[in-house]
């Protein structure tokens, strides 16, 4: 992953969030399940304008393979966040993605590093990643990604 204190010039895509209460746990601070769901709005947000391309299950689309969080620091309410996310390598049939979470004063929050396959909904099948995605992640991203 990108050493975190380059991310400003390393990860394009940004999603800011408002932490919420609900997000809370008993412990005070953000419950570690909402940490994915964070993630996953970053990467579906990340998908609509960097894939231009709609998320749903209809004929090809990408769909998450593999997902891991490590947690910096906690988080609490109320507060602000933004997600950063790029597509670090490109394969034959999957794509890395890195993700941060940072918090309004820049604080490092958590990591996150996933695996997304581009699947056919017909087949039920990992299919080539398109070449005109592709062309578009090398357009997109500030740093190219390993494979492209």
């Amino acid at each position: 992953m990108a050493e975190m204190t380059d991310y400003a010039a390393v990860f394009v895509h940004r999603f800011p969030m408002a932490v919420r209460w609900g997000d809370m746990d008993a412990y005070g601070h953000v419950n570690n399940v909402n940490f994915l769901r964070y993630f996953e709005s970053g990467r579906v947000a990340y998908a609509q304008e960097a894939y231009d391309h709609p998320v749903g299950a209809n004929g090809e689309n990408v769909i998450l393979a593999d997902t891991q969080c490590s947690f910096k620091r906690q988080l609490h309410y109320p507060g602000d966040i933004t997600i950063l996310s790029r597509t670090s390598r490109v394969g034959r049939t999957s794509m890395t993605m890195e993700q941060i979470i940072v918090q309004g004063d820049g604080a490092l929050v958590a990591t996150s590093r996933s695996v997304m396959v581009w699947f056919d909904f017909r087949s039920q099948r990992p299919v080539p990643v398109p070449d005109s995605l592709k062309s578009r992640l090398r357009r997109y991203e500030a740093a190219l990604p390993e494979g492209l």
